[in-house]
């Protein structure tokens, strides 16, 4: 009878969180405008806190359904993306590129002095780079932000995100290297994954609009189709030990290229990415042990605080040469500020992939994914909302 209890109550765990997720989520939102993103991630932190039987455990199916969800979000922001914006405004992508390498410097000093290993620093390293697009996209779309600080946080997180992928392969790479001395293994882990990766996703970029234009196909089919051919790339990239997170960030971008158009309203995959959105932000904070986070509070907190002033620093530095203010540069540098769950997925799979260091690098960065992850979008709101570009009241 008591076996009977505990097996009802690990097949209830993962539906009742989640439904409670958007409960609190929504309520909250309305209260206070906070972030519903940042509601799930609390529910998932409590969840973790009293140990719920089923949602801390390892439940076969989800690190791939977490993966699909945050690819979903993937293509939305690399489907923002405008590649000519680039070209008129170079300085924008110097400005990525440019920020990216200081905040690995810079994060790298910080672990060097804390005194952590040569191959963990390196990773955390490659990991702060990123923003995170769930956060930020989420956030967004929440306030139907449109504007110059939207726009220019879209394509640095799109940046960003794509050059973590690449620093953290090396440092992959690197890690095979230097612990086996095979130059073949090495190559294979990193330039291997981070070319196929791209080249599945140009090839789905270019043939899934090609197929939609052979015949009419609603607005509806439209993202049904992108939805699917999502799942489609995760599933490859699983199989083929790639990258998912990278393949649909540049899914995204191609997609775009070929003129095949989501409207507003298709944005966040309606219903069905509402609620994988759930289930992806309670399932981050649910990875997350609260004993690390309590052991690494101050290093996490430091990193926090370089991070943040490498970020804003870089922006607003550059802020007149690109064409804004230095308000508009603060702001973009702050609402970058989210980046857990991009980060700990790439951890996830780096482990799956026989990367024995990504344990390890969780644990000593679960203080900075928590706070990151469940302020990170409450600042990012915050600024989008001061910088006067949203369109939504305190009843949206």
């Amino acid at each position: 009878m008591v076996t009977d209890f505990n097996f009802l109550l690990q097949s209830m765990a993962w539906p009742l969180v989640l439904l409670l997720a958007w409960f609190v989520g929504e309520r909250l939102h309305e209260l206070w405008l906070i972030p519903r993103v940042s509601s799930y991630v609390a529910v998932g932190l409590l969840g973790g806190l009293v140990n719920l039987p089923g949602l801390t455990g390892a439940v076969p199916g989800l690190p791939f359904l977490a993966n699909v969800a945050l690819s979903l979000v993937l293509f939305e922001l690399g489907y923002r993306i405008n590649l000519r914006w680039f070209q008129h405004n170079p300085w924008v992508a110097v400005i990525g590129v440019v920020e990216s390498f200081v905040t690995f410097g810079l994060i790298y000093l910080v672990c060097d002095h804390f005194g952590l290993a040569q191959d963990v620093s390196l990773i955390i390293a490659a990991l702060s780079i990123s923003a995170s697009p769930a956060g930020i996209v989420r956030v967004a779309n929440e306030l139907r932000s449109a504007g110059q600080v939207s726009e220019r946080v879209l394509h640095l997180c799109a940046i960003n995100c794509m050059l973590s992928v690449l620093a953290l392969k090396l440092v992959v790479g690197y890690w095979h290297l230097s612990t086996s001395g095979d130059l073949v293994l090495a190559a294979f882990g990193s330039i291997h994954v981070l070319v196929t990766s791209v080249g599945v996703g140009v090839l789905l970029g270019v043939v899934v609009p090609l197929l939609l234009r052979q015949r009419a196909t609603q607005e509806r089919g439209v993202t049904v189709v992108f939805a699917l051919s999502v799942v489609l790339l995760t599933t490859m990239a699983y199989g083929l030990k790639l990258s998912p997170l990278l393949a649909a960030l540049t899914f995204g971008i191609v997609a775009r290229g070929r003129r095949v158009h989501l409207t507003n309203a298709q944005r966040d995959f309606g219903t069905a990415g509402d609620l994988l959105s759930v289930f992806l932000f309670v399932y981050i904070a649910s990875l997350l042990n609260w004993a690390d986070v309590a052991t690494g509070l101050v290093l996490g907190l430091v990193l926090i605080a370089v991070r943040t002033v490498s970020k804003v620093a870089c922006n607003v530095a550059a802020a007149r040469l690109s064409g804004i203010t230095e308000r508009k540069g603060l702001m973009t540098g702050l609402a970058l500020t989210p980046m857990s769950a991009f980060a700990i997925l790439l951890l996830e799979q780096s482990r799956l992939y026989g990367f024995d260091p990504a344990v390890q690098v969780l644990s000593v960065m679960a203080a900075m994914m928590l706070l990151q992850e469940l302020l990170g979008p409450v600042v990012t709101q915050r600024t989008l909302m001061a910088a006067h570009e949203t369109h939504v009241t305190r009843q949206a």
